[in-house]
C-alpha cells in the first residue's frame, strides 16, 4: 500500500526512483487481469515518464518541490488537462476543443511535482453515487471481484460507488498514490468507503473549482482519495494553496465525538451496524468521549434534495445546450438532469434559505465537539446486477448510498472517510466530519481516530 511518507522516504534514500514508481503504476493499469481498462479513460504514458525523469533529475540535484514530488497520481475525467479533451465521463463532449490550460487544482499538483498518469473513469457528468458508466464500462469494486473469465461479464462484481468510481478503484488497486476527485453529494467519500480507501471532501471554497466540469456551482468540492489520512492531508494542503505542513498531533484520548442521533444512524446493513458499533467500542476504549446528540435537521433530506436540490437545478442550467442530444446520455443521468426543470426561481431561493437555517442549526449542535462521526455509507457495495435490474432499483440504491454523505455538502462542511472494517470483510467507511473551514483540525482528528483503530 503506497503512502506519501513511505515513498518520500524511499525516494530520499535512493531505494527507488519516480520513474520506477511510474512504471509500477502503469504495469498495474495495463494488467489484462485487472481493472485498469475500466478505471482509466486515458493514459498520459509519454508525458508521465518524462515528468518522472525530470523529478529524478531535480532530486539528484538536491531539489525537492514538495512532500509529493515525483509521486504518480490520477485525475478524474472532469478536470481540464492542457491539450486534452475533458469528457466528464460522457460521449457528448468527445469532440470538444482541447483544454488550453490545466485546471487550477491540476496545475497546483503539477507545480508540487506530482506526476499525472491519466484520466480516471467516472459516472457521466458526475451525476450519480452508484458508479455505473455505460459508455466506458463500470470499474469493479475490489471486494468480491469476479475472477478469470467471469471478470469480463457485463454484470459481474460489485459497484465501486460514484461518481469518482475509477479513482477509487485505481487507488484501491495500487495504480496511483492519489486520485483527484470531486464531491457534490459524496462523490469522493462514497467510492472511497465502498472500495476500502481513504478520502477527503474539503470545505468547497478552499480549493478552486475552475477547470472542473461542474455538477453544482453551490455544492461541488475537490479533494483526494489516498491510502491514509496523512496522505489526504498532504494533497489537501497543495490543492488549497497552503504550506504542506504535517498535521498537528492529536490524541484520541479525550476527543469529544458527536454521534448524530437521526436517520443517519438508522437502517444500516447488518455488517455496517456491527462494524460501526465495534469501531465505537474501540474508540471509547482508547479514551474518546462519545456523545449522542439529537439532530432533527438530518432527518429532513427530502426537503434539501427535492427534484435534485441545488444539483438538479444547476445541472439543468449547465446542460441546457446539450439536451437536444439527450438520447446520447446515460438515461439515468438524463432523468436526473431533467428533474431540475421542475424547480422554480422561488423554490431555488427558498432552498438557499433552508440551507442557511440548516447550517446554523447543525453548527450550534456541533460546536462543543471535535467532530461528528457516522458511517460514511449505510450499506456495503451492492452488486452491479442489483443496481442494473431496473430504474427503480438504480434510484433506490443511489439514494441509499448518498444518504449520509450529502448532509455534509449541504452543511458546507468538510469530512474524511477512513476504512474501519476488518481485513477481508466488506469495506465500511467511518466518516469524521467538521463544519465549514475546520478542515485541518478535522483531518487531525481523523488521523487520531485512524491511529487508534490501527492499534487493534
Amino acid at each position: 500500500m503506497w503512502t506519501v511518507a513511505q515513498l518520500a522516504a524511499e525516494l530520499a534514500a535512493g531505494s527507488t526512483t519516480s520513474r520506477e514508481l511510474v512504471e509500477q503504476a502503469f504495469a498495474r493499469i495495463v494488467d489484462p487481469a485487472g481493472e485498469g481498462s475500466r478505471a482509466f479513460i486515458k493514459l498520459y504514458a509519454d508525458a508521465a515518464r518524462a515528468e518522472a525523469a525530470f523529478a529524478d533529475r531535480l532530486r539528484q540535484a538536491g531539489v525537492r518541490r514538495s512532500p509529493v514530488d515525483g509521486l504518480p497520481i490520477a485525475v478524474k475525467d472532469l478536470f481540464d488537462v492542457v491539450g486534452d479533451v475533458t469528457r466528464a465521463g460522457s460521449r457528448i463532449l468527445e469532440k470538444s476543443a482541447p483544454a488550453r490550460a490545466d485546471a487550477p487544482a491540476v496545475a497546483r499538483l503539477r507545480a508540487a511535482g506530482a506526476v499525472v498518469l491519466g484520466r480516471n473513469n467516472m459516472v457521466e457528468f458526475a451525476f450519480g453515487g452508484v458508479g455505473l458508466n455505460p459508455h466506458y464500462g463500470t470499474p469493479r469494486n475490489p471486494y468480491d471481484r469476479p475472477k478469470g473469465s467471469a471478470a469480463q461479464e457485463p454484470l459481474g462484481g460489485r459497484v465501486p460507488g460514484g461518481s469518482t468510481s475509477g479513482g477509487a478503484v485505481a487507488q484501491a488497486d495500487g495504480m496511483c498514490v492519489m486520485a483527484l476527485g470531486s464531491d457534490t453529494r459524496g462523490s469522493i467519500r462514497q467510492p472511497a468507503a465502498l472500495c476500502g480507501v481513504t478520502g477527503f471532501k474539503p470545505t468547497a471554497r478552499r480549493v478552486p473549482r475552475e477547470g472542473a466540469f461542474p455538477l453544482s456551482y453551490t455544492l461541488d468540492s475537490i479533494g483526494p482519495l489516498a491510502n491514509s489520512v496523512a496522505c489526504c492531508a498532504a494533497y489537501d494542503a497543495i490543492l488549497a494553496g497552503e504550506e504542506p505542513r504535517s498535521l498537528p498531533e492529536v490524541s484520541v484520548k479525550g476527543l469529544r465525538l458527536m454521534l448524530p442521533r437521526s436517520g443517519a444512524l438508522d437502517d444500516l446493513d447488518a455488517h455496517v451496524t456491527r462494524t460501526f458499533v465495534s469501531t465505537l467500542t474501540r474508540l471509547a476504549k482508547a479514551g474518546a468521549v462519545l456523545t449522542e446528540v439529537k439532530v432533527p435537521a438530518f432527518d429532513r433530506q427530502n426537503e434539501y434534495f427535492k427534484n435534485g436540490g441545488f444539483a438538479g437545478a444547476e445541472a439543468y442550467h449547465i446542460h441546457k445546450s446539450y439536451l437536444g442530444r439527450a438520447a446520447e446520455y446515460d438515461p439515468r443521468v438524463a432523468k436526473r438532469v431533467m428533474m431540475g426543470w421542475e424547480m422554480s426561481a422561488d423554490d431555488y431561493l427558498t432552498l438557499g434559505e433552508l440551507r442557511a437555517a440548516f447550517i446554523r442549526e447543525v453548527e450550534a449542535l456541533a460546536a462543543p465537539y471535535d467532530a461528528i462521526i457516522m458511517p460514511t455509507v449505510p450499506c456495503i457495495a451492492p452488486t452491479i446486477a442489483e443496481t442494473e435490474a431496473s430504474d427503480d432499483d438504480y434510484f433506490r440504491w443511489n439514494a441509499r448510498i448518498m444518504r449520509n454523505t450529502g448532509l455534509i455538502n449541504f452543511l458546507d462542511g468538510c469530512a474524511a472517510t477512513l476504512p474501519c472494517h476488518a481485513k477481508g470483510a466488506p469495506p465500511v467507511g467511518l466518516m469524521v466530519c467538521g463544519t465549514a473551514m475546520s478542515d485541518r483540525r478535522t483531518l487531525a482528528v481523523a488521523a487520531a481516530v485512524e491511529q487508534a483503530l490501527s492499534r487493534d
